[in-house]
């Protein structure tokens, strides 16, 4: 048998020696010379042209549309677009699901648009949620933001309102877009962290550039975090249009609110969420829907009319801004459910391509420079992610309505086109397919006739330079809990930021403008010197508080749909367990009974009774409320049992109502807990009475600074 050592595999450096120095270094710099150090250097494009203006898109006046000649914008999206396949650059992580979009009644006043006509009709719709930073095996309940895209399979076309769980970004000019993404990102040198911002490239983005300040005050507030999906408001964002087929146009603000209402996660809550069940937002969308709780949104729109678009304290093209509810009402649309499952996740909800430039006849573009860049974008990364420009043939994107031009082959054309003429016009197939005007019946899509007389420039309207007035407004408007919610998320994410002038440039010049206080709770909780004064001086509003801004505002005043756990051991009150499934089942709400194990346990007259599950196997965060029936065996064994005290403890601390039925009293001691609005012990119909309003109050939110000392 042959000692002869195998030969070590070759590498680009194999075969060097101490003899052969010189060539291993040649080596050596072959590959350095494509590493790349910025500093000193002039920021330039890819073909190396300096770069005068990297803050606006090259538009046609400050406040008129961007031109598709700046190639800068176009170069730097562009490699944006395509720089992950074949995964989602952002808002990657997202579930979906199929419905129907059903008018209130015919809107011709306001649009020409066929699926806001007849309150008969019910439009097919595909929507999916997403979060915006993480990749696709990130977790739900993270802190970010939520897309909200819906694509309305219309008799006229697609139409697609892409939007989020906010109603504004963090940047005006989608030429920073790359910018934003790239510091919201895990950092590059070590992929951290994965689906959050706290760190310091986010901050140090956010903290350089203050008209993100409006939107980061939506991040750090419990909009960030929100219950479910079913339980999220959503926005267009940015200011459309609406024509009627009188051609009178109109400028208009997408809305959806939820039927359940709209509340969110607690941060403690929202952690453990996305370590117990990573899942947690798309399995309760998938088992909402097929327990038959369809999701319902109302859509709405904020109507202006031409002639007042320059009548508010802000512009409305900036899409930092919102329209405050008080101001300008929301006028109900129409309804949008959801009732079936995909039956493929990645034929389906993976594959599904939005774009903000999929509209109909009687919708059109403001010249908002974010939308007209997404305008862009949106259609190129597409074709990066699906393979070619034929993205349009994938079933879930294909139109219910036909579609016939001249376009032809590329990948993954499916469509076998007959005909021996390509092009428009022509005379050898008598000229089909043909135009359609847009005076006729039906007609063809026009393009709102906007009158633009400007200069090519990059500027920014002075009209966008108001950074401050609407964050000081959404905070003014926050509930005291949800204030001190911000204010605990801004210390907790700022206390992630490794480099102390980052943390001390977000207080000094970005959360001082917005409002002192504010910043001298953050500045105390990092340990920073409190600042004394702003900036810069803050324009007035006409509006101090908004309160459709407060989630505290926009509960459903039911509990529908909500999910209770029932807490038993053996020797149950079993009549108590009984009752409390009827009432809640009356109220369109949802029990589970929950044993020490899986295994059945026995009521005090000796009844089995099945479990949907032990206490470890579906934990407090998954519920909303829990009710402890009595029975003296039952509260004695739970008494001694560690998982279930922590069960109790856990609702307790997230402030979640919690019924404690007959002997079940018994466990306040226990627990060194006393009863409050949202905690009740009883045993007649006024404990279900008061635990059920509990329950639809979301949170017992007088309960949460003496909950912050609990242990769970």
């Amino acid at each position: 048998m042959s000692t002869k050592k195998p030969a070590a595999p070759k590498s680009a450096l194999a075969g060097t020696d101490t003899l052969d120095r010189s060539n291993t270094n040649a080596k050596l710099d072959s590959l350095e010379k494509f590493r790349s150090d910025a500093s000193e250097q002039a920021l330039r494009t890819n073909q190396g042209v300096k770069v005068a203006d990297n803050q606006n898109t090259l538009k046609g006046g400050a406040r008129g549309p961007s031109l598709l000649e700046d190639f800068i914008m176009r170069e730097k999206i562009t490699h944006f677009d395509h720089e992950r396949i074949p995964e989602r650059i952002v808002h990657a992580r997202g579930t979906g699901a199929h419905g129907y979009f059903q008018a209130y009644e015919t809107h011709s006043v306001l649009t020409k648009a066929g699926f806001l006509q007849d309150p008969l009709q019910k439009t097919p719709v595909f929507v999916r949620f997403s979060t915006v930073q993480g990749p696709r095996g990130s977790g739900d309940t993270v802190r970010d933001v939520r897309g909200f895209a819906v694509k309305f399979f219309t008799d006229e076309g697609n139409f697609d309102l892409v939007g989020n769980n906010m109603p504004v970004f963090f940047i005006q000019d989608a030429i920073k877009f790359p910018d934003f993404v790239h510091a919201v990102k895990p950092e590059p040198h070590n992929e951290i962290p994965t689906g959050g911002s706290a760190h310091d490239t986010f901050w140090d983005f956010v903290s350089l550039v203050p008209e993100s300040a409006h939107m980061v005050m939506w991040t750090m507030s419990d909009r960030a975090i929100p219950k479910s999906l079913r339980t999220m408001q959503g926005f267009g964002v940015h200011t459309f249009r609406m024509i009627n087929a009188e051609g009178k146009a109109r400028f208009v603000k997408f809305h959806w609110r939820p039927a359940a209402g709209t509340c969110s996660l607690v941060w403690d809550e929202a952690q453990k969420l996305a370590g117990k069940d990573t899942d947690f937002h798309r399995r309760d969308l998938w088992e909402s829907i097929e327990m038959g709780d369809y999701p319902e949104w109302e859509l709405g729109v904020q109507v202006i009319e031409e002639e007042n678009e320059h009548a508010f304290d802000f512009d409305l093209l900036d899409p930092t801004k919102i329209i405050p509810e008080e101001v300008v009402p929301i006028t109900p649309l129409g309804k949008m459910v959801l009732n079936r499952n995909p039956d493929n996740f990645f034929a389906e909800t993976e594959q599904v391509a939005f774009c903000p430039g999929h509209i109909v006849p009687g919708i059109d573009f403001s010249n908002d420079p974010l939308l007209q860049g997404r305008l862009f974008s949106y259609t190129d990364t597409q074709i990066s992610r699906l393979g070619g420009p034929n993205f349009h043939e994938i079933p879930i994107n294909r139109p219910v309505s036909p579609f016939h031009n001249g376009q032809r082959d590329a990948q993954h054309r499916t469509t076998i086109d007959k005909g021996r003429a390509s092009y428009e016009p022509n005379s050898i197939d008598s000229g089909w397919p043909k135009e359609t005007p847009p005076a006729a019946q039906n007609g063809g899509f026009e393009t709102y006739p906007e009158r633009i007389d400007a200069a090519k420039i990059r500027q920014r309207s002075e009209s966008f330079a108001d950074h401050f007035s609407q964050a000081r407004l959404f905070f003014h408007s926050m509930s005291k809990h949800e204030q001190e919610h911000i204010i605990a998320a801004y210390s907790f994410e700022l206390g992630k930021v490794e480099r102390e002038f980052i943390r001390a440039r977000q207080v000094n010049e970005i959360l001082a403008n917005i409002d002192l206080e504010l910043a001298k709770r953050v500045a105390q909780n990092l340990g920073l010197p409190v600042p004394k004064a702003g900036t810069v001086e803050v324009r007035k509003t006409s509006l101090d508080h908004s309160p459709a801004l407060s989630q505290a505002n926009l509960l459903s005043g039911d509990i529908k749909t909500r999910k209770v756990a029932i807490l038993a051991a053996n020797g149950v009150d079993g009549a108590a367990v009984d009752a409390m499934k009827k009432a809640l089942m009356a109220e369109g709400a949802h029990a589970k009974l929950l044993g020490p194990t899986s295994a059945p346990v026995t009521t005090a007259d000796g009844k089995a009774l099945p479990v949907d599950a032990s206490m470890e196997g579906l934990p407090s965060v998954a519920f909303d409320a829990v009710f402890v029936p009595g029975g003296a065996a039952s509260i004695k064994a739970l008494s001694t049992d560690g998982v279930a005290l922590h069960y109790l403890l856990e609702a307790y601390k997230h402030l979640k109502a919690i019924a404690l039925h007959g002997e079940a009293k018994q466990l306040l001691d226990v627990l060194r807990l006393e009863a409050d609005a949202g905690l009740i012990v009883g045993t007649d119909a006024k404990l279900f009475k008061a635990f059920f309003a509990a329950i639809g109050q979301h949170r017992v939110w007088e309960r949460e600074p003496k909950a912050k000392a609990v242990p769970a």
